[in-house]
């Protein structure tokens, strides 16, 4: 056998005796993997529905020709442009709902249209199908009891976006009944008109270019996964201690063979090269199991997260998850990766230590201080940065690189605050054992100091996502009873009924708001610019952040608008700036507008009749009392003819919002509490490990006359004592945390800035559940020192140390 194959033999068998520390290694690495690779998992989820959404349809990448606005489109416009020779094809769009669920139904022109990037040719499948009278359709996965439920014929496309079928025209034109109206023509790739004639041959449509870029979707949702990612690569660093203090303490056990191999001859670059090749199978193993855990972590989250981003962004997202490429091969390279990140530290130890001193423990503990005293002013260097930043920190790359000097900041200096403390504590004792205690509790900070680490990142993370959320939850309520003042809106189906409504409820509706709006450009953005009425409901409730003086009265005036904050804040504009790529308009005011990343502005109706002539109201904000909300409604539909759903009161769309509100956080909430539980994980491993190291330390007390029992009873005081100072660093390192995320990175990702709140009693609840989990990550180690056996501390002295 060669020189390194006897070597690596060697030290691969220190592993058959610490199965323990093999566990603790093995699990932290495949923890840390899991929670990345399932995040990497949603994500890249998410993004392939995104992709199927804007392939699914001809529109999304082709030009089209629609009906302005209060016009219509008809099969007679689609033959008579076929016969001018403009080589187009028709589409409908018709929704579907049962028991909760939504399908968008899409009608095309099986004859005409184009093939579906990402899809089989629908025009190679049997022509009485899509023809036939029962009706047949294409379907996604997750659409098919709906189509069932219509008693068509389906096929299902397995990448078709979630929600969505696709049929015959005419199918879908019988089933919305809504005669030969067409919602849009597809003007195909090689149609050789010129578009510039249009109006001329059919003036009541107008051409639509292709949007040009990425899918609008892909970029609103971009600070939403950018967030996800964000978490899970601290889920990741947090595991990553683990596997750190686990890398170091395996070192350190094997410092006698280190010393013995160098010794028989075995070079420190072969040395150091098997023992990357060590890491580097145990790496692959993990990272492989991690990614099974991922893929279960990610199934379990995807639900709540599909509904999150299409409560948010409108964004379909399948249920269901698939295995790709991109997120395990992402996985195991993340765990390899970190593997060797976690090593550098520990090799560089072993190569600078002298031969002679490489298997003494005091040039492992010198060489622990050092490192402890480099990481502290690396630590404070990252603080400073972090300090830095705070003031000049404006885009989301740039908060989440303030979010990472931040923590790791912290992180680092963690272990040179709890020596110097516990430095203190034991200059402050006078009697023996307490001296003992809180010197012995001051040495085992290095082979504790990753656990810890993770545990301070784990709580702080818990306290300042909490404050966030719960700040958030708090204004986000009180704006929706601004913002949410009617108590039943309505939604006709045509312009022409708002005078039958008037005059059917004129005895019960105290005031009619119409709710009007027009798609514009603003800052280069696809914005929206609403028109209100001079009103005491907005005057009173309106959530201004902002305002000039008389502020309601003078948006009467058509040169003056009302701007929302994420528009304000992104193109740095304020009260009396004017507004450019509208109508220059002097601003007057900015107001809240949570949930909508869009610049939006609002303007005095009597300017949007001006600006926008052909949009007539359809839509109602009705101010009745509550209790005549049930007759309304039944007037509505029976004698105006108007659906269920056409009619929203006020709770249901607060019940809504609110749930969707949740559903944002479920995420990182679950993100938190398994960083706190690999947290956990850590320090009980970590104790564990070192327990056996700790018995030429403790054996000489036990000899002195100090019981077993109390050995047990203060190992878990030490681990209790170590957990409240973590905790007492890391309630303001969260709130720190909190304020980054409020005023940094969710103004740069969302385009709002929220006031931050204290919640007290929600963290001395989170203290108390992390000291509870030192507790009982340190009651295992603890009972077994108890119980350990006599003959194995007496071994200790057979040695003579």
């Amino acid at each position: 056998m060669t020189q390194a194959g006897t070597a690596l033999r060697a030290l691969l068998s220190h592993w058959r005796h610490a199965p323990l520390q093999l566990f603790t290694l093995l699990m932290g690495l495949a923890l840390a993997t899991a929670l990345w690779s399932g995040v990497q998992a949603i994500n890249s989820e998410a993004r392939a529905s995104y992709g199927a959404a804007a392939a699914q349809v001809a529109q999304g990448q082709s030009d089209q020709i629609v009906a302005r606005a209060d016009e219509n489109m008809s099969v007679a416009d689609y033959v008579a442009l076929r016969r001018l020779g403009w080589l187009v094809t028709p589409q409908i769009e018709h929704r579907l709902e049962l028991d909760g669920e939504t399908v968008r139904l899409l009608g095309v022109e099986p004859l005409t249209t184009p093939n579906l990037p990402g899809f089989f040719d629908i025009q190679t499948l049997p022509m009485d199908q899509f023809f036939s009278q029962s009706g047949f359709a294409l379907v996604s996965e997750d659409s098919t009891k709906v189509i069932e439920a219509l008693g068509w014929g389906f096929k299902i496309a397995p990448n078709l976006a979630a929600g969505t079928a696709i049929a015959d025209i005419g199918s879908v034109a019988m089933l919305a009944e809504g005669g030969d109206t067409l919602d849009r023509l597809i003007v195909l790739g090689n149609n050789a008109q010129d578009p510039g004639i249009l109006e001329d041959v059919t003036p009541h449509l107008q051409y639509v270019n292709a949007p040009s870029g990425n899918d609008d979707i892909a970029r609103l949702t971009d600070s939403f996964h950018m967030n996800l990612t964000a978490f899970g690569l601290l889920s990741f660093a947090v595991g990553l201690f683990i596997v750190y203090g686990a890398i170091g303490l395996a070192f350190e056990q094997r410092r006698t063979m280190f010393r013995t191999l160098r010794a028989l001859g075995v070079s420190l670059r072969l040395l150091i090269t098997l023992l990357a090749a060590e890491l580097l199978i145990f790496a692959t193993l993990a990272g492989v199991f991690g990614i099974m855990l991922g893929y279960l972590i990610a199934a379990t989250l995807l639900p709540d997260v599909a509904a999150t981003l299409r409560g948010l962004y409108g964004a379909e997202v399948a249920g269901t998850l698939q295995i790709r490429a991109s997120w395990w091969m992402s996985g195991l390279s993340m765990a390899i990766g970190g593997t060797l990140i976690a090593s550098i530290g520990t090799f560089l130890r072993l190569a600078r230590l002298p031969l002679m001193e490489a298997g003494t423990p005091q040039a492992w503990a010198q060489a622990s201080r050092k490192v402890m005293i480099y990481l502290g002013l690396l630590g404070c260097i990252l603080l400073g940065g972090a300090a830095v930043l705070t003031t000049r920190a404006s885009s989301l790359v740039q908060g989440f690189v303030l979010l990472g000097c931040l923590l790791i900041g912290a992180a680092f200096l963690l272990p040179l605050i709890l020596d110097r403390c516990l430095a203190l504590l034991e200059r402050a004792t006078k009697r023996a054992l307490p001296q003992w205690f809180w010197a012995d509790s001051r040495s085992q900070v290095p082979g504790l100091s990753m656990a810890l680490m993770a545990l301070l990142l784990a709580i702080a993370t818990n306290v300042g996502v909490n404050t966030m959320v719960s700040s958030f939850r708090l204004t986000f309520t009180g704006w929706l009873d601004q913002r949410l003042v009617s108590e039943l809106y309505v939604t006709l189906d045509r312009a022409e009924q708002a005078s039958d409504m008037r005059r059917l409820l004129a005895d019960e509706v105290t005031t009619f708001l119409p709710i009007v709006s027009a798609k514009i450009e603003l800052g280069g953005q696809h914005a929206e610019v609403y028109g209100v009425t001079d009103h005491s409901t907005y005057r009173d409730h309106w959530p201004l952040l902002e305002a000039a003086d008389n502020v309601w009265d003078r948006l009467q005036e058509p040169d003056t608008a009302l701007i929302n904050e994420q528009f304000a804040l992104r193109s740095e504009l304020a009260v009396r700036d004017r507004v450019e790529g509208a109508q220059n308009q002097t601003i007057v005011g900015v107001y809240s507008d949570y949930g909508n990343p869009a610049p939006q502005m609002i303007i005095g109706m009597e300017a949007f009749a001006i600006l926008y002539p052909n949009i007539e109201p359809v839509r109602f904000g009705l101010r009745i009392a509550p209790e005549n909300i049930v007759r309304v409604s039944k007037i509505l539909r029976e004698d105006l003819g108007l659906p269920a759903d056409a009619m929203v009161n006020q709770a249901r769309i607060k019940a809504l919002s609110l749930g969707i509100f949740e559903q944002t956080f479920t995420v990182t909430g679950a993100l938190n509490i398994l960083t706190l539980s690999v947290a956990g994980f850590s320090i009980m491993m970590s104790l564990l490990t070192l327990a056996q190291m700790r018995l030429p330390q403790l054996a000489p007390i036990w000899a002195l006359g100090v019981t077993r029992a109390q050995l047990g009873r203060l190992e878990l005081i030490r681990s209790v004592v170590l957990a409240a100072v973590v905790t007492c660093l890391a309630v303001p390192l969260g709130l720190a945390l909190s304020w980054v995320l409020l005023a940094v990175v969710n103004v740069a990702a969302f385009g709002w800035q929220l006031p931050m709140f204290l919640f007290p009693k929600s963290y001395l609840v989170l203290s108390a559940i992390a000291l509870l989990a030192a507790i009982i990550a340190a009651a295992w180690p603890a009972q077994r020192l108890a119980r350990i056996a006599p003959h194995q501390l007496l071994q200790v002295f057979s040695g003579g140390r």
